[in-house]
């Protein structure tokens, strides 16, 4: 059986700073496992955050809300938007680090946005997107470690 691309299947619209695609940056969009991978690389990882499943049962790195960088989403931050929208722009546009929910989404696509989504929590719902989630977890020294 041949895994589904994603990208492939969500692939990027044009840019657009309207009202309806500039609200999608208020919740920040998703990147596939891979991705934030070599954004963390990149040296991103202090403008992620975690967003943890309300089953407590998997972890997803994305763009931070503005003041929450670093840390486990939290609510009391979730009117701030996005840490990368800078006047109505996305920093991480062009530049390769851009997530796939962000790239996907669109107001030409209405409907679409909550299937990419699905796909995102299903590659993160595996090994490799759990192992990353732990690993920045250490890097960012969220949760301190016995060793």
């Amino acid at each position: 059986m041949q895994k589904i691309n994603l990208t492939e299947k969500y692939p990027p619209s044009r840019p657009c700073t309207c009202d309806v695609c500039l609200n999608f940056c208020q919740r920040p969009g998703w990147w596939k496992v891979n991705e934030a991978k070599k954004a963390i690389e990149a040296g991103y990882a202090n403008r992620m955050m975690l967003e943890i499943s309300p089953e407590f049962t998997i972890g997803v790195l994305a763009p931070a809300f503005k003041g929450n960088e670093g840390n486990i989403a939290l609510q009391i931050f979730a009117h701030t938007g996005c840490t990368f929208l800078k006047d109505d722009l996305c920093e991480l546009f062009g530049t390769g680090f851009q997530p796939l929910e962000c790239r996907f989404c669109h107001h030409n696509r209405p409907g679409s946005g909550e299937k990419c989504h699905s796909a995102l929590e299903r590659d993160w719902h595996s090994k490799t997107g759990q192992k990353l989630a732990i690993e920045w977890c250490r890097l960012t020294g969220l949760l301190e470690w016995q060793t």
